[in-house]
């Protein structure tokens, strides 16, 4: 599986040196994931959720 991408998710993965590349695209979905296996290489898009909240409730 591939954790999904969005702006949210983005942001907070770069804020956390998870993910380096600029652009939100197929390349930095892969890096990601790549990156979150180091936590749980059984199930790396578990993290989705979290990093995803934390980006929403930044924009409050």
């Amino acid at each position: 599986m591939i954790c999904p991408l969005d702006v949210h998710v983005a942001r907070v993965a770069r804020q956390l040196g998870l993910l380096k590349r600029k652009q939100n695209d197929w390349e930095a979905a892969m890096e990601l994931t790549m990156n979150l296996r180091n936590l749980d290489a059984v199930d790396p898009v578990k993290y989705d959720f979290a990093l995803f909240g934390t980006g929403v409730m930044e924009n409050k």
